[in-house]
């Protein structure tokens, strides 16, 4: 018996949240939630990125992001530096660089458990499933 589209995407749904459970405690010790982390992730890889920039890259509205980022920069996690004309850039301090590539060690860790029932073959055709899912409009 074939399973459903609802199915499929419960299923999806389910793993989501169970990946988002396990990198939450992964990164509970280090003080940053989740959200925090994925903002210094996205800053590693994006330096000085704009609000509006890390607010599409983090799935989070303008005036959200804003909120968030006042208080990592509160905490010395991430810095605001003028940018052309009135433009806002972002970055990434030493304190948040440290915390970014533990917490990075940790996601990987938390991941790679998740991921170790696929054999090699069968992530590789999972991610060119999810690729072609995400093609489509």
């Amino acid at each position: 018996m074939s399973r459903t589209v609802e199915e499929l995407g419960l299923s999806v749904k389910r793993l989501q949240h169970r990946h988002h459970r396990a990198l939450t405690a992964a990164l509970a010790d280090l003080g940053v939630s989740l959200v925090q982390w994925d903002v210094l992730r996205h800053l590693h890889r994006h330096p000085d990125a704009s609000l509006r920039e890390l607010a599409a890259l983090t799935f989070q509205t303008e005036q959200a992001f804003g909120t968030l980022a006042a208080r990592m920069v509160e905490r010395a996690l991430i810095e605001r530096v003028p940018g052309p004309g009135r433009a806002v850039k972002h970055r990434i301090t030493e304190r948040g660089e440290s915390i970014r590539a533990d917490g990075q060690k940790r996601v990987s860790a938390a991941l790679r458990r998740s991921f170790a029932p696929l054999s090699a073959e069968q992530r590789e055709t999972l991610g060119e499933i999810l690729d072609a899912m995400l093609r489509e409009p």
